[in-house]
């Protein structure tokens, strides 16, 4: 072990999604998350992973913080089983859950969600509030300090755009195509500081400087920045805030499992005095937009070399970076399995785009399969034809879907299995996702609240416990604890 693994176990990883709620006919986002939220809060815990559901910036999102946890199979059950839950929820609303970073539809003027902070974020930014339909996928990676988690950010500047690149899934615009692969980081791009962050020294340097942009009236409080990657003002946690909404929760899955990889490299690298590389603010810039522009079946910029590669080329560099941390705590076949399948299949955005705005229904149905699509077994990575001049393949998404049922074909769902305990050093190997049978079909578009054939015990649908949460010193989950005003904490904080 180095030195860095005797002094610090390994870093935990929580996720936080935000979700649209839509017009399943129209997808036009609905202001329904109050009654979604509602429906849910006499549900326990357990039934969607022990996630903690709370209200987003606008009325029509609402947000699944999940608990702690160490192994990649515990949480890809617990983001899948709270996904679920919300789409039921939703579907008895007359909404349809969908993730994806902006919404297939013309939203129209948003409708904001009550709250003070809400109201003070829509007073500071006017009119860029109304339009900033977006939703995103937050990782949190559990750090030792907030020192540590500050000179850990001067390490991840140069890989952040290729995780946006991976995450691309926000297309669409007032229901149109953009051109971007992720509309989303351009609306966020209008906000003040928004990015690739600044190098600081010291934690205390980077506190002041975020008090200096509250002071100039730039951010609502010290708790907001719009960097693309931060330290928690609360918990020893740095969470990632680059990605577009997962669309499925295989790629958040593989969000957390980069992220933590590139926390425990830069980790390493701090105890051994090593210097963060050297990254132009400009060119830092550039990939960034680049990375929205093209996702990742296009150019990217090369923030060492300073020039156009193939977004595909960084993706490799970054897996060639963090592969001895993927090694380390058992996530590189998962890790493998999920670039294998969106080198074949493309990112969000250019799944989106095989179906045409003008084809509404079959977006939204696309949508709403992938949003509630069960996590696949880390193994051989599903094929798909290429069509010829093609980078990936334009036919069906995933495994064969049954019309009107998502993904049903191959394994039909992966039971939700606890995290195994711990190694020798600490870590908890990812293991496989282990199908024990066919488990119950996932409450998805168009069967959410069919009362149908529900899963045997030990399965997504069980009524017990749901795991450990595998806390990290961190009671409930990272920026996402039960303080009175968690309803009130969402959206640009």
């Amino acid at each position: 072990m180095t030195a860095a693994d005797e002094t610090w176990p390994g870093p935990t990883v929580g996720v936080e999604e935000e979700f649209f709620l839509v017009d399943p006919d129209s997808g036009r986002p609905l202001p329904e998350a109050d009654q979604v939220l509602a429906d849910l809060r006499g549900v326990p815990p357990a039934r969607y992973g022990g996630a903690e559901l709370q209200r987003e910036l606008l009325a029509c999102q609402v947000e699944a913080a999940s608990a702690v946890c160490r192994s990649l199979t515990g949480l890809a059950g617990r983001l899948h089983l709270a996904r679920r839950r919300l789409a039921a929820a939703a579907h008895r609303r007359g909404a349809l859950l969908i993730s994806s970073g902006t919404p297939p539809a013309p939203p129209g003027r948003a409708t904001l969600s009550r709250g003070d902070r809400f109201r003070r974020i829509a007073e500071l930014y006017a009119g860029v509030v109304p339009d900033y339909h977006a939703s995103g996928c937050h990782v949190h990676v559990g750090v030792r300090d907030r020192e540590t988690a500050v000179a850990v950010t001067a390490h991840l500047r140069p890989w952040l755009p290729t995780l946006l690149a991976l995450s691309a899934n926000s297309p669409h615009h007032d229901g149109e195509d953009t051109g971007y692969a992720s509309w989303r980081m351009v609306q966020q791009s209008r906000f003040p500081g928004s990015g690739v962050p600044p190098v600081f020294d010291s934690a205390a340097a980077y506190d002041r400087e975020v008090a200096r942009l509250v002071d100039c009236g730039a951010l609502v409080d010290e708790r907001m920045s719009f960097w693309l990657v931060r330290p928690s003002a609360r918990f020893p946690t740095l969470e990632f805030r680059v990605a577009d909404a997962a669309a499925t929760c295989d790629e958040a899955v593989l969000q957390a499992a980069l992220a933590r990889a590139l926390v425990r490299t830069a980790v390493e690298a701090v105890d051994r005095g090593r210097p963060a590389p050297r990254v132009s603010d400009q060119v830092a810039a550039a990939a960034v937009w680049s990375a929205a522009r093209h996702g990742l079946h296009g150019s990217g910029v090369d923030p060492f070399r300073e020039r156009r590669v193939p977004a595909t080329e960084l993706v490799a560099a970054l897996l060639a970076h963090v592969r001895p941390a993927l090694e380390a705590t058992g996530d590189r076949k998962l890790v493998d399995t999920r670039l294998r399948w969106l080198t074949t299949h493309g990112d969000g955005a250019a799944r989106q785009r095989r179906h045409p705005p003008a084809d509404r229904a079959a977006l939204l149905r696309h949508l709403a399969e992938e949003t509630v699509a069960p996590p696949r077994a880390a193994g051989p990575a599903p094929t798909a034809p290429r069509t010829p001049g093609a980078p990936y393949a334009a036919g069906p998404v995933g495994p064969a879907s049954v019309p009107g049922a998502p993904y049903v074909a191959g394994p039909a769902g992966v039971p939700y299995a606890p995290d195994p305990p711990p190694g020798p050093d600490g870590h908890r190997a990812a293991g496989t996702l282990g199908v024990t049978g066919p488990a119950a079909a996932p409450e998805g578009h168009g069967a959410l609240d069919a009362p149908g054939t529900r899963g045997t015990p030990g399965t997504l649908d069980a009524p017990g416990p749901v795991g450990t949460s595998d806390a990290h010193g961190i009671p409930g989950t990272p920026d996402a604890h039960g303080t009175p005003d968690a309803l009130d904490r969402g959206g640009l904080r």
